[in-house]
C-alpha cells in the first residue's frame, strides 16, 4: 500500500506542475500584449514602412514593421545605359548608308560593263577611267563624312550644355528644391523640464528622387506627441475605442481592437496609468502628397497591471511599482489638421 501510495503522491505532483506549465503558456500571450501596441510592430509610416528609422540616441535600433496595410514598394532597379541601335553596332558602311549605296552601284554598274564585253570601263583608257571616278567619288564620300562628324558634334555639344548640371541642387537652402534640402537642426524646447520630454533630433531629409521632403517640427508638435502617448494609454485602459478613434488611424484602432478582445477572451483587463514621458527624440519628419509624417523614439514609464476581470486580482505587472518601454511612435496629420497615432515599432 505504501508504494502505491508513494506512485500515486508522484503522479498527482506530475499533473499539478504539468497544469502549473499550461497555466503558464496560456498566459503568455496575456504578458506579451500588455500596453497598447506592446509586443509588435505594426502600422504605416507612408513611403517609409519599409524603412527603418533613423536612430536616435533614445532608440539606437527598430524593429521593422511587422503589420501594415500599406503595400511593399518595389524595389527600384538601378539606371543603365541605353542599348546600342543597331547602326550604332554595325561598320562604317552600315553607318553611312549613302557610301555604300554609291559604292555598291559603281560596283554594279562596272559587272554590268563586263558581261557586255566592256569590261571595267572597256580596256585600258576604260580602266583609267573608272580609277579617276574612284578617286573622285572617295574625296566627294570624305568631305561628306566629315560634314556630318561635324554637325553631330555640334549638336552633342548643345545638348550638354542644356542639361544641367548633377548636383545642381548640392548647397540649396530648404524649401528650395524638392530634390535635396538642407537639413535643419531641430529646435530644443526650453520650457520641458529634464524629467520630460528631450525631443530633439535630426530632421527628416529627403534624397534625391524620393517623394517625400523634409518637415519642420516644432515645440506644440512635440506637445501633441507627448499628449498622445498618455491619451491613447488611458483609452486602451478603459477599452474605449470610440475615443481611440479620435486619436489613432483607423488601422491602429483596428490592431487595438484585436487586443482588448483577446484580453477579453481570456477574462482580463490590461490597465495602463501615471504614463509619463521621460525621454525622447525625433526620428525624421517629412511629408508626402497632402499628408505629413513623424517618427519620435520615446521612453516611459507607468503603472502596467494585467487583472482579471472577474474579481480584480492582479495575475501580472503592479498598480505600485512603476516600469519602463522604449518604442518608436509614427504620427501623421493633414496639412493644417491634428497629429494622429499612425504606427508602433518596437526597440
Amino acid at each position: 500500500m505504501s508504494g502505491r501510495g508513494g506512485q500515486f503522491m508522484k503522479n498527482n505532483i506530475v499533473r499539478r506542475l504539468l497544469t502549473v506549465a499550461a497555466v503558464a503558456i496560456i498566459a503568455l500571450p496575456a504578458l506579451a500584449e500588455a500596453r497598447a501596441g506592446a509586443g509588435t510592430s505594426s502600422g504605416s509610416r507612408g513611403g517609409k514602412t519599409d524603412q527603418a528609422p533613423a536612430p536616435t540616441q533614445t532608440a539606437p535600433t527598430a524593429k521593422p514593421v511587422e503589420r501594415s496595410t500599406t503595400p511593399a514598394q518595389p524595389a527600384q532597379k538601378p539606371a543603365t545605359a541605353a542599348a546600342p541601335t543597331a547602326a550604332q553596332s554595325g561598320g562604317f558602311m552600315s553607318r553611312n548608308p549613302f557610301l555604300s549605296g554609291m559604292m555598291g552601284g559603281m560596283l554594279g554598274a562596272g559587272l554590268i560593263g563586263m558581261m557586255f564585253g566592256g569590261g571595267f570601263g572597256g580596256g585600258l583608257g576604260g580602266a583609267a577611267g573608272m580609277l579617276g571616278l574612284l578617286v573622285q567619288v572617295l574625296l566627294i564620300g570624305g568631305l561628306v563624312y566629315l560634314a556630318v562628324r561635324l554637325i553631330r558634334g555640334r549638336m552633342a555639344g548643345n545638348g550638354a550644355q542644356s542639361a544641367p548640371p548633377a548636383y545642381a541642387y548640392a548647397g540649396a537652402t530648404a524649401g528650395t528644391s524638392p530634390q535635396q534640402p538642407q537639413q535643419q537642426p531641430m529646435a530644443r524646447s526650453a520650457e520641458l523640464s529634464p524629467g520630460r520630454a528631450l525631443l530633439a533630433g535630426a530632421g527628416g531629409v529627403a534624397t534625391a528622387g524620393s517623394a517625400s521632403v523634409g518637415l519642420a517640427i516644432t515645440e506644440n508638435d512635440y506637445k501633441a506627441f507627448e499628449g498622445l502617448l498618455t491619451d491613447i494609454q488611458a483609452a486602451y485602459s478603459t477599452g474605449a475605442l470610440g475615443r481611440m478613434r479620435e486619436l489613432a488611424t483607423p488601422e491602429m484602432v483596428g490592431y487595438f481592437s484585436e487586443q482588448l478582445s483577446a484580453n477579453a477572451s481570456r477574462g482580463v483587463e490590461n490597465k495602463v496609468e501615471q504614463v509619463k514621458l521621460e525621454q525622447g527624440d525625433l526620428s525624421e519628419a517629412w511629408s508626402e502628397a497632402s499628408l505629413e509624417y513623424a517618427t519620435v523614439a520615446m521612453r516611459f514609464s507607468m503603472l502596467d497591471s494585467t487583472r482579471r476581470i472577474a474579481d480584480g486580482t492582479i495575475t501580472d505587472g503592479s498598480d505600485r511599482d512603476r516600469t519602463e518601454a522604449t518604442e518608436i511612435w509614427t504620427f501623421l496629420r493633414s496639412r493644417g489638421g491634428k497629429w494622429i497615432l499612425s504606427a508602433i515599432q518596437q526597440t
